[in-house]
Order: C-alpha cells, then structure tokens, then sequence
C-alpha cells in the first residue's frame, strides 16, 4: 500500500488532535495547533518516503510546532503584557511548571496506581484494548489489526471499557475520594 497524505490524515488525524488537545488544553487552540501540524506534514510530504515510523514523526512535528508556538507567545508576552488590573502576579507565573512538587509528585503517582489496579480488574479484552489504546497508543487501524476485529468492535471495548471503570471507581470509596482531588 502506497502511504500518501491521505491516508496518513485517516488513520492519524484523532491521535494529532488528542495529543494537540492534551498540550494546549483548549479545543480551540488544538484545532489551531492541529492545522499547524497538517499544514508542516503536506509541507514535508517529500521526506515521507525516508521515515520508518510515521506516528513518531507526527508526534515530533506536533511537539516541535507547539513548542514553536509556545515560545513564540512567551517572547511576545514579554513585550505586550495584556495582564487584567486585578492580578497580583505576573503572568510567567500562571504558567504550569513542567517540575511536580513532592506533593503533587506523590498525588499523581496514587492516582495512576488506582487507575492501572482498576484497569487490571478489568476483563482480559478490554485490558488488551485500553493498553493498546492509552499506554502504547496505538491507532483504532493498529488495534483492530493486532486482535483481528473490526475497528467498530475496538470503539466498542474502549467505550464499554471506559463506562466499566466508571462504575468501578465510582463504587469505590477510596478511589472516588482520591480521584476526587486529582
């Protein structure tokens, strides 16, 4: 199979977005960040011949965009500081730190070990798909591929998946508690 842009954009444009979603934390700027990112790879389309791993090429053009973007609007906002009246702080400050705190260190840490014990109560299948999915990243076209189903039946575990760890950490107590702060 010949890979061309359009493919690549079927079975990529969801990862693209999430993974733009997950850096910007705004859908507006991810749909920005995402056209950026679409517009470098049709740019680029000549290197494509020379990758060996498409997703991880995407995923670099994708980080690499948005640490462009990201410093660009740092260098801006020491020039042009649009701070509203009523902050006592600078806005550099509002700015997640990439350095956890001990506490928030620990608490993101009893967070993911609640998840991966939910996850491991669940049935063998829908492990399988939300490992594939979440932890390895796999596409719907790779999952589907590897445990030889639809792609309609992988949406299915995901989401069947999902609604039963709701209900797991719902019923849980502890977890519900501890999520409850996260």
């Amino acid at each position: 199979m010949q890979i061309t842009i359009e493919n690549i954009y079927e079975e990529y444009n969801r990862y693209i977005y999430y993974l733009c979603l997950k850096l910007t934390k705004n859908p507006v700027e991810a749909e920005d960040l995402m056209q950026e990112v679409w517009m470098k790879v049709v740019r680029y389309e000549s290197y494509m011949k020379e990758v060996d791993h498409i997703k991880a090429w995407l995923t670099t053009i994708c980080m690499n965009t948005f640490r462009d973007r990201y410093r660009k609007q740092v260098r801006r906002s020491k020039y042009v500081a649009n701070q509203p009246e009523q902050l006592d702080i600078s806005l550099l400050d509002l700015i997640a730190s990439d350095v956890l705190s001990v506490e928030e260190q620990l608490e993101k840490e009893d967070v993911c070990e609640i998840v991966r014990t939910k996850i491991s109560e669940l049935d063998a299948i829908y492990q399988k798909t939300v490992m594939y999915f979440y932890v390895h990243q796999f596409s719907l076209n790779e999952i589907a591929e590897v445990m030889k189903v639809s792609i309609g039946t992988v949406k299915s575990r995901l989401f069947r998946a999902k609604q039963r760890l709701k209900e797991m950490i719902m019923n849980d107590e502890m977890a519900k508690e501890s999520l409850a702060f996260a």
